[in-house]
């Protein structure tokens, strides 16, 4: 499947998945959109940008996602461009649960809530961006496929973890 942008044609898989159907990425730079499309972001797809790809299995993570664990990768802010919707973006700290001790602050999409990215005092100039949110589905499964994964230990029995990840 193929989509396009104004800078050219681009190559990827971007299934029929939320409300926005602008999404796109190249070699150096994707497209991250909410559910709904009022926020989109781009990221770059390696290095200096792209710090790092891993999974999470804390306890924070098993509930903010609403899942048993989570898929991230993080990305230096120097490279992380708000295309539409920074106003629409709303903001969640939390610090009590936080295992470093550290704030975390989650920011999401004020319309249909999804988790857009944290930031945390831990990691200043940094944002931990969630891989389900990548418009082009083909960069999950390459250039955003986990290299670590976290928080093992709260791991659920069922999930015996990322192949090959440290």
């Amino acid at each position: 499947m193929t989509s396009s942008s104004t800078a050219g044609e681009r190559k990827g898989f971007f299934p029929l998945a939320g409300g926005a159907q602008d999404g796109w990425s190249t070699e150096e730079e994707a497209t991250a959109t909410c559910f709904c499309g009022a926020v989109q972001l781009v990221f770059p797809t390696q290095g200096p940008g792209l710090v790092g790809t891993f999974v999470c299995n804390c306890a924070d993570c098993h509930k903010f996602t609403a899942s048993v664990f989570a898929s991230n990768f993080t990305v230096d802010d120097k490279y992380l461009k708000h295309v539409r919707g920074r106003e629409n973006l709303k903001q969640f700290t939390m610090v009590e649960t936080i295992a470093s001790g550290n704030s975390m602050t989650n920011h999401f999409c004020g319309t249909c809530g999804s988790l857009m990215y944290r930031t945390g005092s831990g990691f200043p100039g940094m944002s931990i961006m969630r891989i389900g949110t990548v418009d082009d589905f083909s960069l999950h499964d390459t250039k955003l496929r986990p290299q670590v994964e976290q928080f093992t230990k709260t791991r659920v029995s069922w999930f015996t973890g990322v192949e090959g990840a440290k």
